[in-house]
């Protein structure tokens, strides 16, 4: 499926016949090199050594790290910690290449699913093997579907994310005071963000709820510390936690640290 993405996208960006057609390519840009550096912070801590070219770890390396964690319960917790250093992958008629694949070119002229860009490609390309020449003046018409596109995948994401979050604080909503274990999944100056095991659903202990100590919050290495007990806390960390509440109307969910 990859390579004949990757082999349509390389075929139509060149110039055939003299002719320089439009099209329609995945694209995902690099990321932003002071979240790359946060990233590689965070994974020698963890002890994966990344090495940075540039400001930015080679996505092969990220795919080869990925690739060996599979059976490792720091898995998600890494793979989440890429995902919130990565840019958006977007559809557009201007190629710069997909970072995440480390693809030069790409576009969806297959996939699992049934996507309209899909669509505009195999249009395109049908068009020029049947020597239809696409005039400039409307190439303006395909980067609108591209931008189109792009919303609406970003508007189903977060629809996505919406219900699948109502359905975990429905679920926690009739087990408030039950205990669970979980993992750490992120860290800030208002509390760590916490998956429980085994249904993935995520909620907050409050810093205003650790009791035991007056903990700071170190955003390098994204981890909260005690004063007193020097305590520490980070991404990837296990915890046994109670479940202290649950808003339907605000969608959250309260843990209480054990």
């Amino acid at each position: 499926m990859l390579l004949a993405n990757r082999r349509v996208a390389e075929y139509m960006s060149k110039d055939k016949k003299g002719i320089k057609g439009i099209f329609l390519y995945r694209i995902h840009d690099l990321p932003n090199k002071d979240k790359m550096r946060d990233l590689a912070s965070f994974l020698k801590r963890l002890g994966y050594h990344m090495k940075l070219v540039d400001g930015i770890i080679p996505s092969e390396e990220i795919n080869i790290l990925i690739g060996k964690l599979d059976h490792n319960p720091l898995r998600d917790t890494v793979h989440t910690a890429i995902i919130r250093t990565m840019t958006k992958a977007i559809y557009s008629t201007k190629n710069i290449g997909h970072y995440g694949l480390g693809f030069k070119f790409y576009t969806h002229f297959t996939s699992p699913i049934r996507r309209y860009p899909d669509v505009i490609v195999h249009r395109l390309l049908k068009d020029f093997l049947g020597n239809k020449i696409i005039p400039k003046e409307k190439w303006y018409e395909y980067e609108h579907m591209s931008e189109e596109a792009s919303s609406q995948e970003k508007e189903a994401a977060e629809a996505e994310r919406a219900s699948i979050k109502y359905k975990q604080v429905e679920y926690m909503s009739k087990r408030v005071g039950q205990t669970f274990g979980g993992i750490i999944t992120g860290v800030t100056e208002w509390g760590l963000y916490v998956e429980e095991s085994e249904t993935k659903c995520e909620g907050m202990i409050r810093m205003r709820d650790l009791k035991n100590d007056y903990y700071i919050f170190d955003k390098r290495y994204m981890s909260i510390r005690g004063q007193k007990t020097h305590k520490k806390y980070t991404l990837g960390d296990k915890v046994k936690f109670k479940v202290r509440g649950a808003d339907m109307n605000r969608k959250t969910i309260d843990y209480e640290l054990i």
